[in-house]
């Protein structure tokens, strides 16, 4: 596996893309007849200056360098979390202005056929699309998360399994089917958006400016570097180990040969996530939440804590599918919780509408 992580440093991200595919020396791994797949995050409707999606203009470098180097079949393909539309992210993020201006189709994995793929003891359903192209390139945020402290990678490769899928994911526990996903369906090459991701949430709201785009072929030393860069090591996101032992590729940061460009527009070396949804999850009692839900749920918890409100909550507050059928006296947020005392409705729940519901208690 290569071991090499190329990161180019400033604020013209059309620009640093391309100048880093070339110095990656992309084109020659490119034909005239080759089908290039685009997975970016568009994980929920949001432009990404919020630091929850990726940046258009990092899209847009990548397709005019694919066409300039001869490549005329280019694709983008994304499946929104559950909850929200993927047509409606490709709109508002900008990726229907990009399908016009260069002839490049949209599709929308929720709507895609799945396949079954075995590996080792799991099997899984990824979407057709990904799996047939001859080069996917995994454009990822470099982001935290609410439940396994970071997304990049890996982990945004989810978008390509259906929806009821992603569920099963969480039921599962979300680091072993991450991992093993990695096996069935590894990107080609994977170009992370490090322009302002939110090290808060994964669904932005707090971005962080960090200026860089960061590229390489493994993608388990991609999120291993990544966890580096927010103070982590690759053993505090436990995918990353699972995927290294998958044979996926390695984590071992010390064996990588790092090429910076633009290095005179380093600002900063490493970023320090708030972990402030770490700190609100403590007042939740989570059981296979799915991440739409638990994001709504630590949002609203945001703004309870920021009026000072959320102390005044005294009963345990509940969430995901594996509350599903049973009775309780908490808090319940969610359809799955549906059989409680006490409920907020919705799968999932808009953050507003969980604020409302937790002001009352």
């Amino acid at each position: 596996m290569n071991k090499e992580i190329h990161v180019i440093y400033g604020c013209e991200p059309r620009k640093m893309v391309k100048e880093l595919l070339a110095k990656m020396q992309l084109a020659t791994q490119l034909s005239a007849d080759m089908h290039v797949g685009i997975k970016p995050n568009l994980v929920v409707a949001k432009e990404a200056q919020s630091g929850a999606t990726t940046t258009p203009a990092i899209i847009e470098g990548i397709i005019e360098f694919l066409q300039a180097n001869g490549v005329k079949k280019i694709s983008i393909m994304e499946g929104s979390w559950v909850g929200d539309s993927t047509k409606r992210a490709f709109n508002i993020c900008g990726y229907k202005d990009i399908s016009q201006k260069y002839k490049v189709p949209l599709y929308d994995l929720k709507e895609d056929q799945a396949v079954v793929k075995r590996i080792g003891d799991l099997e899984i359903k990824v979407c057709k699309k990904p799996l047939e192209v001859d080069l996917l390139i995994n454009v990822p945020v470099l982001k935290a998360h609410c439940q396994t402290l970071l997304t990049c990678a890996l982990k945004n490769l989810k978008g390509c399994i259906p929806d009821s899928e992603k569920r099963r994911f969480h039921k599962m526990g979300l680091m072993k089917p991450v991992a093993y996903l990695s096996k069935a369906l590894t990107p080609g090459i994977t170009i992370i958006d490090a322009i302002a991701g939110d090290l808060t949430f994964e669904e932005g709201g707090n971005p962080v400016p960090m200026d860089r785009v960061i590229a390489g072929y493994d993608p388990v030393l991609l999120d291993a570097y990544a966890a580096w860069l927010l103070g982590y090591s690759p053993e505090d996101i436990e995918y990353i180990g699972i995927a290294e032992q998958l044979g996926v590729g390695s984590a071992k940061l010390g064996e990588a040969q790092i090429f910076e460009y633009n290095a005179e527009l380093k600002k900063r070396s490493r970023f320090v996530p708030t972990n402030r949804a770490k700190q609100l999850a403590r007042r939740v009692e989570a059981k296979e939440a799915c991440s739409a839900c638990y994001g709504s749920l630590i949002h609203a918890l945001q703004r309870l804590d920021d009026n000072g409100t959320l102390t005044k909550i005294e009963q345990p507050i509940c969430i995901g599918q594996g509350y599903q059928g049973q009775t309780a006296d908490g808090l319940g947020i969610g359809q799955c919780t549906c059989r409680f005392v006490s409920y907020v409705p919705g799968c999932p729940p808009n953050a507003k509408d969980i604020v409302d519901f937790l002001s009352e208690k």
